[in-house]
């Protein structure tokens, strides 16, 4: 089984379709997505060239969107919503649009809802972020500047498919000493019990919620994957949930060939620390991901590099065609492989331009 029309691109590991996601994913399968790692277009009090809807119309405009969602995901399926806050216009108060989603999509279907489970809150700091609004930010100076964006991680089920084993973080470098030279058992003033277990050697520290992606040189596409250290024992055993990454960055591959080709660039990139945390917290690879707000299309980039089937849709032909700028050939990998990472068989012997997607 296929979509019912033509990929506008296809890679070894996906595709790229030019059409409305409701549309398009009436041909995807009952419960064949893995994950669903996505940014749509928020409700923003100024209004963005991709289109935004308003704040109170919302929440039933992605109902639509979320029973698709809902059908598609396995099981064990995850769906991840990047999705940024807004304020109310013409007074320094925030709206409840992103909460309100929330809630409707996590009530249960005999209340209205579409019933799926909160698995937990993520947060994408952006320290490039305008201050905005301007009025309430850096005229009046009400208001202090908003740059994190709220990810929703629901799931159909309590226990989707997660290891956080796949993200583990370097220790710190105080956490190599204790490692060395050991830790004496005691209470913390807190009243927690800091066992001899905590000097034990786990490959890695837990991630936290907080995942830091900064932009460090113009050879990378957004930025290394870096996590923001806690102390000493909290970097062990408590996540924490902040992402913080640019997407700013104005010398990347992406840019300079949109510049070259003459190709506007999507003015709201995802950074790659965002898909590639969620992408390796949530799956293996040959999973299946698919992201149904594609636009510059980061999402596919870094589930290639890492080995992903997956599916993207965009509803602007001029993002789509820039998009397919990341899988050129002389295009830098995003992502660093892990070197135990194995090979995934995709490619048909009789046609090497099919993609075997393990639901089509």
């Amino acid at each position: 089984m296929r979509l019912n029309c033509k990929p506008y691109y296809e890679t070894k590991f996906g595709a790229a379709y030019l059409g409305n996601s409701l549309e398009l994913m009436t041909g995807i399968p009952d419960e064949s997505i893995d994950l669903i790692c996505t940014s749509p277009p928020f409700a923003l009090v100024r209004k963005k060239e991709y289109g935004n809807v308003n704040a109170d119309e919302y929440v039933e405009w992605f109902k639509d969107y979320a029973a698709h969602f809902y059908r598609i995901l396995k099981p064990t399926g995850s769906l991840v919503i990047d999705i940024g806050g807004s304020w109310i216009k013409g007074m320094p108060v925030r709206s409840l649009y992103h909460f309100e989603l929330v809630i409707a999509l996590c009530k249960a279907k005999e209340k209205g809802g579409l019933g799926f489970y909160l698995a937990q809150e993520l947060y994408w700091y952006n320290p490039a972020k305008l201050p905005t609004p301007a009025e309430w930010v850096t005229v009046r100076r009400e208001r202090v500047k908003d740059s994190v964006n709220t990810i929703w991680w629901l799931s159909k089920e309590p226990h989707p498919k997660a290891n956080n084993r796949r993200v583990l973080k370097p220790y710190s470098d105080a956490m190599k000493n204790l490692l060395k030279n050991g830790y004496k058992p005691k209470f913390r003033p807190s009243g927690h019990d800091i066992s001899n277990k905590f000097s034990q050697d786990r490959g890695g520290a837990i991630p936290p919620n907080i995942i830091d992606g900064r932009c460090s040189t113009d050879k990378e596409e957004i930025g290394q994957q870096t996590i923001i250290e806690e102390t000493l024992f909290e970097d062990l055993v408590q996540p924490v949930n902040v992402i913080s990454a640019s997407n700013t960055a104005s010398n990347d591959y992406y840019q300079r060939r949109c510049k070259q080709e003459g190709f506007k660039p999507h003015p709201a990139r995802f950074p790659q620390a965002l898909p590639e945390f969620v992408i390796n917290l949530c799956t293996e690879p040959g999973d299946i991901v698919l992201e149904p707000f594609a636009g510059s299309n980061m999402t596919g980039r870094v589930a290639e590099t890492l080995q992903r089937r997956w599916l993207a849709f965009e509803i602007d032909e001029d993002y789509i065609r820039s998009s397919k700028l990341r899988f050129e050939e002389n295009a830098p990998l995003v992502v660093e492989l892990p070197a135990d990472l194995p090979p995934i068989a995709t490619e048909n012997a009789d046609n090497k331009q099919s993609v075997q997607l393990g639901l089509f």
